[in-house]
């Protein structure tokens, strides 16, 4: 729970930011002290991997006062040093041979950039455009979903531009984030520490590489940093440039770096597509030239032919394929179901589990399984997507069914032991966690 102190400081922030808009804030490290360091610290996680110094937050705890004193004492005199970001490399979404960074921070360095979040999330909470969705208290990537589905549905969505930035977060210009950040925040104390979590680096086998752009995915401060850049270079310029230029009906949905942008026009989408790139080029932001599309999103097309400047008929938005429909009524409506990529990583995952592990105690199975679908089915289970969840509880039970096989002699086990062995070890049920409606016309 939030001490009273913290959230009465962070209302008064809140207050002050949202009554001026126009506002710089130049003394924000006065709202610092032992009790905001506490709270930070307890809303840090402590089951990441360890940074450069090796230490754990079991072992940061075991002297948490004199470590969050010291801390502060630090952060106020200026006498602190963001140690480099351990950098690792993890899969990247829907490949197979690519990797993304991931730059893990020392725990200490945790705590700390956590309380400057806790500052600068009660000014920007003021700011930030009701189109972004990522990274931000009580937004979620199911209400992005839902918006992007209400705006085609109901605002006359016809033409879609997917777009991809290519390495977002490694493409941040540094000199163009701290002028976009003075519009807000000039704190001395605050601006050092951003500029010295900037600088820090990362040490990868034991070399240290400086950070001229960028900033490392991973970091704690990093999301937000990454949603404020876009806030004035995409979403401040849509909503204040391109919007009142448009013939027809336009809406932005961003979650973080991944966004599309739907129009009711065709001449409206080709117009933002060509002007696209030169605005995100201006602040060292590149699209990807085979992911970022125009898609002909039309449920009628004359003719049945699609347009020649298009290129596809659905897109994939947060890990879901946007298709039209019918529904159970017969109505034109825009089905979520889970894209290919996604699910195809989920059934490799569940492969990969079940033959790894075939030995172990069928309990320990199940009940890893059992979380693995439940995981499943709390992201994609939303409205009308019933039948992609039903077919991977389906392949799920064929998957574990071929890796216990190989535990018997004769290498199989039929359906009908199968069977008995589910009836006591019975795997989660597919589910619709996320409804758009209370009764819904799309069907399952």
């Amino acid at each position: 729970m939030k001490p009273e102190s913290v959230s009465t400081k962070q209302e008064r922030i809140a207050e002050l930011a949202r009554s001026n808009r126009q506002m710089a804030f130049t003394s924000l490290n006065g709202y610092l002290d032992i009790e905001w360091l506490r709270h930070a610290y307890e809303q840090t996680r402590k089951d990441g991997a360890v940074g450069v110094d090796g230490q754990t937050a079991q072992a940061y705890a075991v002297n948490l006062e004199a470590n969050l004193a010291n801390l502060l004492t630090r952060l106020k005199s200026g006498r602190y040093r963001a140690p480099p970001v351990r950098r690792v490399y993890i899969p990247k979404a829907g490949s197979t041979t690519e990797k993304r960074p991931l730059g893990i921070p020392a725990f200490g360095d945790k705590v700390a950039q956590r309380a400057v979040v806790m500052l600068l999330e009660a000014i920007y909470e003021q700011d930030f455009r009701s189109c972004s969705f990522g990274f931000r208290r009580g937004r979620s990537a199911h209400q992005a979903l839902q918006h992007l589905r209400n705006r085609i549905m109901d605002g006359g969505g016809r033409w879609i531009l997917d777009v991809d930035l290519r390495r977002y977060f490694d493409s941040i210009d540094h000199v163009k984030l701290r002028e976009l950040l003075a519009n807000r925040v000039v704190d001395g104390v605050i601006r050092r520490l951003i500029d010295k979590w900037l600088k820090a680096g990362v040490l990868e086998e034991g070399q240290w590489h400086r950070s001229l752009t960028g900033t490392p995915q991973g970091g704690v401060i990093s999301p937000l940093l990454a949603n404020v850049y876009l806030h004035y270079v995409l979403d401040e310029w849509f909503h204040q440039a391109v919007e009142p230029r448009m013939k027809g009906r336009c809406t932005l949905v961003r979650f973080c770096d991944d966004f599309v942008m739907v129009f009711e026009d065709f001449l409206d989408s080709q117009r933002v597509s060509r002007v696209l790139g030169k605005r995100l080029g201006r602040f060292g932001l590149t699209l990807h030239p085979d992911k970022t599309c125009l898609v002909d999103f039309r449920f009628e097309r004359p003719g049945g032919v699609r347009h020649r400047c298009a290129q596809a008929t659905c897109f994939n938005f947060l890990g879901f394929t946007h298709v039209w429909g019918r529904s159970r009524r017969g109505k034109s409506v825009v089905y979520q179901r889970t894209a290919k990529d996604r699910y195809a990583r989920t059934l490799k995952a569940l492969s990969r589990y079940c033959q790894y592990h075939r030995h172990r105690p069928l309990e320990e199975q199940h009940a890893k399984l059992s979380r693995m679908l439940r995981g499943h089915y709390a992201y994609f289970g939303i409205t009308g997507n019933g039948k992609r969840l039903r077919w991977l509880a389906h392949r799920a039970e064929h998957i574990w069914r071929k890796w216990l096989s190989r535990r018997v002699r004769n290498g199989q086990i039929d359906w009908q032991r199968f069977k008995n062995l589910l009836a006591h070890y019975p795997l989660p049920m597919p589910r619709i966690v996320h409804q758009y409606a209370a009764t819904s016309e799309a069907a399952m």
